[in-house]
């Protein structure tokens, strides 16, 4: 395992020359959790079609439904790439308690001919509007994770649909930092409720998410919660079984 420098994380938006590096630590960061998460399974384990399942996601994880589950089939990377001619960051959290300003050493990097092809796509606002954003830890050029917030669809609500970090910089505090630093910034914006949708079986996403002071919908017996239950119901399957657990934070 690689120490990691917090303090010196930059959180930074996702760029087009950024979406191959994402694409790549999501598919590595997800195949590594979804194994983790079998291993801990005995059942699971033990079934031959998991061996079949596990092979078909390590093939389509760029367009999978990701860590903690989404409505959508895919992410639109081009359009929620940010276009603006200075870097837009979130606050690292960590900065103020250490003082230290972090520093990002941009590595130079070719242009390949899928980053071309994506620059010549059309990018309206409406689209940007609907892709949501992608922040990318940045530590001195290397992206050790990011996390991913859906587009806006009611006033005060967000909400997370991928937290992925590399295997490298597990336990490192990576995860905390990047969805407390959203969050934070979610604040400022006049957001009142985060919702994380947490695979099912996923014991040590749900743990995650229970240190950071989030709470799973339902478990609460109050008339709040039953109408967000209809607005956030969890992802379902086939027969109807639940894929994920929905968690909350008031901020």
């Amino acid at each position: 395992m690689v120490k990691l420098e917090l303090e010196q994380v930059v959180i930074r938006r996702m760029k087009e020359e950024d979406i191959e590096v994402v694409k790549a630590l999501i598919k590595v960061g997800t195949t590594y959790s979804f194994l983790r998460c079998l291993v801990h399974s005995f059942v699971l384990a033990l079934a031959i079609p998991v061996f079949l399942l596990i092979v078909f996601l390590k093939i389509t994880m760029p367009r999978s439904t990701g860590v903690l589950g989404s409505s959508k089939p895919y992410w639109d990377y081009v359009g929620s790439s940010y276009k603006g001619t200075q870097d837009e960051t979130l606050q690292n959290l960590y900065c103020k308690i250490s003082g230290k300003t972090p520093v990002t050493k941009k590595p130079r990097r070719r242009i390949g001919a899928k980053d071309k092809e994506a620059s010549a796509e059309t990018i309206t606002p409406e689209r940007e509007q609907a892709a949501g954003h992608v922040w990318l830890a940045d530590c001195e050029g290397e992206i050790p994770g990011c996390i991913f917030r859906e587009c806006e669809t009611r006033a005060g609500i967000r909400r997370i649909c991928r937290v992925v970090t590399s295997c490298w910089y597990r336990r490192e505090g990576l995860g905390r930092l990047l969805v407390q630093s959203l969050e934070q910034r979610e604040r400022e914006s006049g957001a009142h409720r985060v919702y994380a949708h947490v695979p099912f079986p996923s014991k040590l996403g749900e743990a995650f998410f229970k240190k950071l002071g989030y709470l799973q919908l339902g478990q609460q017996d109050n008339e709040e919660d039953c109408d967000e239950i209809d607005l956030e119901a969890p992802e379902r399957g086939f027969l109807g079984y639940p894929l994920t657990k929905v968690f909350y934070k008031d901020l």
